[in-house]
């Protein structure tokens, strides 16, 4: 484990709070995550000029309505439990709690208890609570962002625990996912799933627009201009009040349709692997900019869209370019009738954003090495024997055994996108990624926007790259 690196650096804090803002299930959702836990009771009252503040009155006050809470420290926790921290506050929020808790109903060697923290917060305040000697038993951590935990020792590697529970990841996950958690030959964490961004069509629009679905039940589209036709015909029928497709008109989203469109284009890689190089092909990226920023001048994106995800529940738009995690959601929606299917090839080669959850072992000297085998143990079974559950969130597990189960084959839609695992294009693995992440949103920003154009974003995007190069 690396050690002396200063974890609230003020580059690694900025860049983690932007990949909290930027990982999957950040849309706000019809759905509420269960199980929310009790804020500490014990807190004294406050007195205030319009009298005093009760214990439950702060209970409420760090409670929020999606389940989260902005103080994880004042959480009750149970002594006897794992106190697990985690970011899924969309609509695969629901789906983690019941993981947890069919897990607590194995009778483990240590059952856990989860947090949920606000999205926004939650690298922030993992790497300030590690710092202080006060963060969790067990955490989450998306596969761009490993890289930089891994780096400030904001967490600590499982290879000697893995070994002791017998636990052979190659027999259960691809080596690109083992690769992914693996630093100078060291495990770090064990893989979760795969996110990734696809397309969704509303059924009830497409039979309205004349968009004939093909034999898989899906829609045709192997070009731009196959992508442009069908915009076209739901354009047409789209109420004045709706949209032709939901997606933000700034943030992540269309950052993530760039990303796939740049690589579609036949990009090479944003930086090299050592992370020391920008190697963007500025000529592409410029393209991949000026098909993104058509789609909001030909008019199919309304203005103003902040949750594209809980737009397309409202059935008033006819595709929505969203992650996986909105399946779950999506099929809790009454009246919602929709289409889920992989990001289609709209140019040279078939490729997609994707990105990876996680769990890891966040470092913690106050846990014994019997609670640290035993937060193992629960990364590992909750990956592989709860994979199934977690697949009802829409991601796509990343154990092999689950992806090769009854089960999950018996889940709706579910089959329609496992081929982004293999499109999937991912970022180099580098600590200063998402640093670089946050200037290619804010640089790409300045284009949907209509603040510069494509070559100027661009350019302006190149430079972020190359600031955050070590």
């Amino acid at each position: 484990m690396r050690k002396g690196k200063k974890w609230m650096a003020a580059l690694g804090a900025a860049a983690l709070v932007m990949a909290a803002m930027s990982g999957c299930g950040s849309s706000a959702s019809t759905q509420t995550t269960a199980g929310t836990q009790a804020v500490q009771g014990t807190q004294e009252s406050k007195e205030t000029s319009g009298g005093e503040t009760s214990a439950a009155a702060e209970e409420t006050k760090n409670v929020n309505d999606d389940g989260t809470v902005n103080n994880p420290e004042q959480v009750a926790v149970d002594a006897n439990k794992l106190v697990m921290w985690s970011l899924f506050s969309g609509g695969d929020g629901g789906f983690m709690t019941k993981m947890i808790e069919e897990y607590n109903g194995t009778n483990p060697t240590k059952q856990v208890q989860s947090i949920m923290l606000v999205w926004a917060d939650y690298y922030t305040k993992l790497q300030t609570a590690v710092a202080a000697g006060k963060g969790p038993d067990i955490g989450i951590s998306h596969a761009s962002s490993l890289p930089q935990l891994v780096e400030d020792g904001v967490v600590q590697p499982i290879t000697s625990y893995l070994e002791e529970l017998g636990i052979d990841l190659s027999q259960n996950y691809s080596q690109a996912s083992i690769d992914a958690v693996t630093f100078d030959g060291e495990v770090y964490a064990v893989p979760l799933d795969t996110h990734a961004e696809i397309m969704y069509f509303n059924k009830e629009i497409l039979e309205k627009a004349g968009v004939t679905l093909n034999a898989a039940g899906g829609v045709d589209i192997k070009s731009a201009d196959d992508f442009y036709a069908v915009c076209d015909k739901i354009k047409a029928v789209i109420p004045e009040d709706g949209t032709t497709i939901a997606i933000t008109n700034n943030g992540d989203d269309p950052y993530r349709l760039w990303w796939a469109t740049y690589f579609q284009m036949g990009g090479t890689p944003i930086v090299s692997d050592d992370g020391k190089k920008v190697t963007l092909d500025k000529e592409k990226a410029v393209k991949a900019a000026e098909f993104v920023k058509g789609l909001y001048d030909k008019g199919y994106v309304a203005e103003g869209i902040d949750d594209h995800q809980k737009f397309f529940q409202t059935g008033k738009a006819g595709i929505c370019i969203g992650g996986t995690w909105a399946v779950g959601a999506f099929e809790q929606t009454d009246n919602l009738s929709f289409i889920p299917m992989a990001f289609p090839k709209l140019f040279d080669t078939d490729n997609c954003w994707a990105d990876s959850h996680t769990f890891i072992l966040p470092t913690k000297n106050s846990r014994n090495e019997a609670d640290s085998k035993a937060a193992v143990e629960f990364m590992v079974a909750a990956s592989m024997k709860g994979g199934v559950t977690w697949a009802g969130s829409g991601q796509i597990p990343a154990c092999k055994e689950v992806l090769a189960s009854d089960a999950y084959k018996a889940l709706p839609y579910r089959s329609s996108y496992m081929s982004e695992v293999e499109k999937a294009v991912l970022p180099a693995k580098v600590a200063t990624f998402n640093g670089m992440k946050k200037g290619m949103i804010d640089s790409l920003d300045t284009i949907w926007t209509g603040k510069g154009d494509a070559a100027s974003g661009i350019d302006a995007l190149y430079d972020e790259l190359e600031s955050n190069l070590p």
